[in-house]
């Protein structure tokens, strides 16, 4: 149904939290804002004794409604945001050591305690989970891509991968997603299909250019005295904001192809479209020619259409991540001959080969053998500016076990070009590299450019960029992300605006979750001042 169903002249609605992005930081964070409370599970202790007593004395409050940096502070795990260590940690005691303990928390919910708020995503509940192959695997075990309150396992019908038993596919990752919110009835705050065009900031009791905005009487239904809230830049951020409101727009695609617009206000919006809009770039000569491409499933469409195969010129694949390590396993097991070209050293501390380990990650290691030991002869040493892979690499494909040539080998049609970059393509699909101080060309068949995605804020003032730790570059996952405050995921440089997931370096659904701890946190505690939470109640265990 058309998310706003409202005749011309009615006025625009207006929402306490706009989430943008329905994937597994929205739906984390919907459920969290829907009463659903983290308390200390009385029957559980958690095996770091100095959390285990911070929590134990406030054990009659929900996590919520604690002090995050203090619950937070000391701990050390993969990330680098306090709160999404801590919500780990408490999910998942000790993961990073091999264990498998229980979660320490116990879900409470207060059906009078819930934030009215709206999810739009592109699609159905997900996000970019439904893009992804069904035939590859998460880089994550599978119970690190569970959301609070359902046990992933229970719902994967007890499937089971002798190694890789604890790695799931995209298929049963994002079918996971979808009935999570249907059994946490989540789905009134869902819009599907809803594609936000315009995200802007408007001051309160001023009319915007433009008919029907409704923006006066959106500020007179907030019925808040914004001179009460505090004095100091402290008081208004802590309070919530600058006395302004959000004007979200857009439109809702229905089944029958039409577009329904929408606009709406918002006093606060939640950023949480992860990170694979746009792929990065080369900014090379020749990277629009039609053999360039910059996604692995060009390769499979090429694969079964029979335009590639072993009598092929080579393809050509650029990067150092998982998901050129996928092309790679794809392009060997159809026979066709690769070209792989990455300007890191084979023996960089950062490739993520060394991060993984090889009982449950056989394949990636054989390409990283392969990246080692079947270097172009004249392979240079010279160091080379390196390039880093982004949230695309979360997860990967995994193909057929790779044939062995003889002799013990792996795909002798394979060749790596360590510390070498693409100058550029040629119409006559040749293309000329360069590894110390010398260019070498090849004839390629296609190239396939996997060096990791980049959000698209297109939606936001300056594509967002003025939100980032450097104002002056892109929203870069890994190199330039939005600059937010630790412990409430709000934008320092916008105070009502939130982030979180890869937008703030959370690339793993496991720690992306700490996001939505801490902006429910946040706004329940700000909205429980201004008395805007609907009543109070009873509490129902879950």
């Amino acid at each position: 149904m058309p998310l706003l169903e409202k005749t011309p002249q009615e006025q625009p609605p207006t929402f306490p939290v706009v989430i943008i992005g329905n994937g597994p930081s929205g739906i984390c964070l919907s459920y969290l804002l829907s009463g659903y409370k983290p308390y200390l599970d009385p029957t559980t202790v958690h095996p770091n004794p100095i959390l285990y007593r911070k929590l134990e004395e406030n054990k009659h409050l929900s996590v919520t409604e604690q002090d995050l940096e203090y619950l937070s502070e000391g701990l050390e795990g993969r990330s680098g945001n306090p709160v999404a260590v801590l919500f780990d940690t408490l999910l998942h005691p000790n993961a990073d050591f091999g264990y498998e303990f229980p979660s320490v928390l116990q879900w409470r919910r207060d059906k009078q305690q819930r934030v009215p708020h709206l999810v739009l995503g592109k699609g159905t509940p997900g996000g970019a989970w439904h893009a992804m192959e069904g035939s590859m695997l998460t880089i994550s075990l599978g119970i690190w891509m569970e959301l609070p309150g359902v046990n992933y396992r229970d719902l994967a019908n007890g499937k089971r991968r002798d190694v890789t038993s604890d790695r799931a596919t995209p298929e049963e990752i994002s079918s996971y997603y979808q009935n999570y919110v249907k059994l946490k009835g989540l789905q009134k705050n869902f819009v599907d299909n809803a594609y936000v065009t315009s995200v802007q900031k408007l001051c309160r009791g001023h009319e915007v250019e433009g008919p029907d905005r409704g923006l006066a009487s959106a500020a007179e239904d907030d019925g808040r005295d914004d001179a009460n809230e505090g004095s100091g830049e402290e008081d208004r951020v802590r309070n919530g904001g600058d006395g302004s409101v959000w004007e979200v727009r857009g439109y809702q695609q229905l089944q029958n192809d039409s577009h329904i617009p929408f606009s709406l206000f918002t006093e606060n919006v939640v950023l949480a479209t992860g990170a694979s809009d746009s792929p990065v770039r080369l900014n090379v000569k020749g990277e629009d020619l039609p053999f360039v491409f910059h996604s692995i499933s060009e390769l499979g469409l090429a694969v079964t259409q029979r335009k590639l195969d072993a009598n092929s010129d080579p393809v050509l694949i650029v990067g150092a991540g998982l998901s050129a390590a996928d092309a790679v396993l794809c392009a060997c097991e159809s026979n066709v001959r690769v070209l792989h070209v990455f300007r890191k050293t084979v023996d960089n501390a950062d490739l993520i080969f060394k991060q993984l380990p090889k009982t449950l990650y056989p394949e990636y290691h054989k390409v990283y053998s392969m990246m080692c030991s079947q270097t172009y002869v004249n392979s240079p040493s010279q160091k080379r500016p390196q390039l880093t892979s982004v949230a695309s690499s979360v997860c990967a494909k995994i193909c057929q076990k790779p044939q062995l040539v003889r002799g013990g080998g792996l795909f002798p049609d394979y060749t790596s070009f360590p510390e070498h970059c693409v100058v550029s393509f040629q119409s006559d699909k040749k293309c000329l590299l360069q590894g110390n101080n010398s260019l070498k060309a090849f004839k390629i068949s296609m190239a396939l450019v996997l060096i990791g995605t980049n959000p698209n804020l297109f939606f936001l003032k300056g594509q967002g960029q003025y939100l980032g730790l450097d104002p002056e570059k892109p929203i870069s996952c890994k190199q330039n992300p939005i600059d937010i405050d630790p412990f409430t995921f709000e934008c320092t440089k916008e105070p009502g605006l939130f982030a979180m997931g890869p937008l703030v370096g959370d690339n793993f659904v496991r720690f992306l979750k700490g996001g939505a701890l801490g902006i429910a946190s946040c706004l329940l505690k700000r909205l429980k001042k201004k008395e805007k939470l609907i009543g109070s109640g009873g509490n129902d265990f879950i």
